[in-house]
Order: C-alpha cells, then sequence, then structure tokens
C-alpha cells in the first residue's frame, strides 16, 4: 500500500511539473531496512533539483548578516552533521544555546531541535536563520541577495514557475536537502540484513544495550528491528541534582509548551553515528562515550520531573562494569555509517 501511494504520488508530482514550464525529476529515496514507512509531504515533494538547490544554500554563509556562518559551519559532514564543539559560534563570536543536533533521518522526525519548538523541517530553518546568536539575519535581506544572484535565480527557474525567490521556495528546497540525509549503511545494517556479523565484544554490547537490568537503554534508544534508534520523545535523564521543576536554568521542552512538568526534558537523540557526535547531552556536557556511560553507571540525580524509565536513579544508575562498558561502546561504534559521511551527494558543492 505504501509502495501504491508513493507511485501515484510520484506521478502526481510528474504530472504537474511537466505541463508547466519547470522540469524536476522525482527523487527516488533508497530501501531501507526495518525503518518505519517514510512519511510523504505533498506540500513539498523532494525533487533532485530541489535538494540540490537546497545542499548550496545548505554551504553557502550567504544566509548570515555578515557572509561567514553557514549552515555547514555547525554541521559538519565528517560528524555526522553535528558539531565537535559544546557549543556553536554564530556571527559575530556569538555562542549558541545548546549543542548542535546531527542531522540525519530527520524525515521521520515528529519535531525539531533540543525542545521541540518547529513541528516540521521547513518550520525549523527560520530558527537559525533568525537567531542573533547564529545567523542573525532577516529573510528581505536573504531573498534580496538571493534574487541578485544569477547563480541561483538560474537553478531556481528550472524548478519553479515564478518571477522571484521567496522564503517559502528557499525553505522548501533547504528541507529538501535535509530529507534527503538518510543514514542506514552501518554494520549494525549490515548485521541485520544478515551481510555482516557481530565480534564478541559488540554482541555482548548490543545484549546489554537492550538488557533492563544492565545497560537499560532500549526504552529510549530502540535498537531490536527499529531502524531510528530513537523515540524522539522528550526526556530528563537526571543530569542535575534539581528538586524544584522551576529551577531549571534551560528548562528545554517545557519553554515551548509552558508546563512545568516539562522543565527540563530534552529531545531523546539516535543512536545511529553517536561515535562521531561528540560532544553529549543538550549542553555538550560530556567529551566522550565513557563519560556518557560513567554517568548513567554511576551519576544520575534523582531530580525534578526525572523519566520514570530511569529506574535505577535512586542507586545513582546502573552500575555497569569496566568490561560492560568498554562491550557497549563496542556495540555503539556498530551504529558508524562511514558512507554517510563520505558521501558526495551530501558534500560541499563549492568543492567541487
Amino acid at each position: 500500500m505504501q509502495k501504491r501511494k508513493i507511485f501515484f504520488a510520484l506521478i502526481a508530482v510528474s504530472i504537474i511539473f511537466f505541463c508547466g514550464k519547470i522540469s524536476v525529476t522525482p527523487y527516488q529515496f533508497p530501501e531501507m531496512l526495518f525503518f518505519p514507512k517514510m512519511p510523504i509531504l505533498s506540500a513539498n515533494p523532494v525533487t533532485v533539483e530541489g535538494a540540490s538547490f537546497g545542499r548550496y544554500l545548505f554551504y553557502d554563509p550567504i544566509l548570515s548578516s555578515d557572509s561567514t556562518i553557514s549552515c555547514s559551519s555547525c554541521h559538519n559532514q565528517k560528524t555526522a552533521f553535528s558539531n565537535s564543539s559544546a557549543l556553536s559560534v554564530g556571527v559575530n563570536a556569538g555562542k549558541t544555546d545548546r549543542n548542535a543536533l546531527p542531522l540525519f533521518n530527520l524525515a521521520w522526525h515528529p519535531s525539531y531541535f533540543y525542545d521541540g519548538r518547529a513541528n516540521a523541517l521547513e518550520d525549523q530553518i527560520s530558527h537559525p536563520i533568525k537567531a542573533k546568536n547564529e545567523m542573525n539575519m532577516q529573510w528581505d535581506l536573504i531573498l534580496k541577495k538571493l534574487n541578485s544572484s544569477e547563480f541561483y535565480l538560474k537553478k531556481f527557474k528550472t524548478i519553479y514557475d515564478a518571477d522571484k525567490i521567496d522564503s517559502v521556495h528557499v525553505k522548501n528546497v533547504m528541507a529538501q536537502f535535509l530529507r534527503i540525509l538518510i543514514s542506514y549503511q552501518s554494520k549494525f545494517d549490515r548485521i541485520i540484513a544478515k551481510k555482516d556479523k557481530f565480534n564478541q565484544s559488540e554482541f555482548n554490547g548490543f545484549g546489554l544495550v537492550n538488557n533492563q537490568i544492565k545497560g537499560d537503554c532500549f526504552h529510549c534508544h530502540p535498537t531490536d528491528g527499529h531502524g531510528l534508534m530513537s523515540t524522539f520523545k522528550f526526556s530528563n535523564n537526571g543530569l542535575d541534582s534539581i528538586y524544584n521543576a522551576d529551577d531549571y536554568k534551560d528548562k528545554g521542552r517545557g519553554a515551548v509548551t509552558g508546563n512545568k512538568n516539562d522543565n527540563g526534558k530534552f529531545k531523546i537523540p539516535s543512536l545511529r553515528n553517536v561515535a562521531l557526535t561528540a560532544p553529549y547531552m543538550h549542553d555538550g556536557r560530556f567529551k566522550t562515550l565513557e563519560e556518557v556511560l560513567d554517568f548513567y553507571s554511576t551519576g544520575v540525580h534523582v531530580s525534578a520531573n526525572i523519566d520514570s524509565k530511569m529506574g535505577y536513579a535512586y542507586q545513582k544508575g546502573v552500575k555497569l562494569t569496566k568490561e560492560e562498558k568498554k562491550d557497549i561502546i563496542a556495540f555503539l561504534n556498530t551504529l558508524t555509517d562511514s558512507v554517510f559521511i563520505s558521501k558526495k551527494e551530501f558534500s560541499d558543492p563549492f568543492l567541487e
């Protein structure tokens, strides 16, 4: 049924494209084992040309007020489109409020940013552009630049039947590029496809991650037959000893919902490519996976709004042994997608 829907959607897209003045090619997404059905957005279908346009904009500092910062400044392909610094640096040396989340498999996310303040990829584009400590830019100035660019106008006219680029076009093509950033070719993916095998340490780590009285990771990061490896819900994992919900410095999801029961809750990231995306947590406080496991083993705090799934918080964590930590990290390394971080289709087009 899903393939049938995709087929008819592509036909509809083709009719619209080829009967008008524009000529674009519907993007063909790869087949992925154990992934949920990909959401299809009829209002902004992904095309080869649209994603290409978005790719240029992603890497172009033209979107920032001083033309020094691009999206790729904070989201590096080599680190699964995350940032190796705890906080990213924007225009005028301004620093972001939180660590940059990695960018992959975004089509399946129900919301974006650590606090979930954007509900669609198209909507989230404006947030870093307008933020004073990031790109510090306004849409009227961006459009003035883009509409003065012969290069971008030429690309634009092959996609849309319009005389001028507007903010909707920019958001749409950038969202299209972000939707094609799919990570699905790690060693773990080969293993579940029966094309590879765990070594003993990796196998032990897989078991620990999915063991409720050991690693106890699977409630938030399902790995057994679940390609996304996160629930993408919001959780307070006991990072700090805060006993009054109103006292959180960064209220996370609570700042968006206005509900104090959401204070201190942040979006659960995927485990995919986790070995590449240090530092960790919303504030980048942990530099290594070893530090993360030390926290979950002996550093968890019973605190206001702590997630009920943190069942071992009363004893400060799950009490992993040194060998168990080593095995879990061995498993986590199987989630690295070396194809994704080197794929030319996702790289900086200005370097070609």
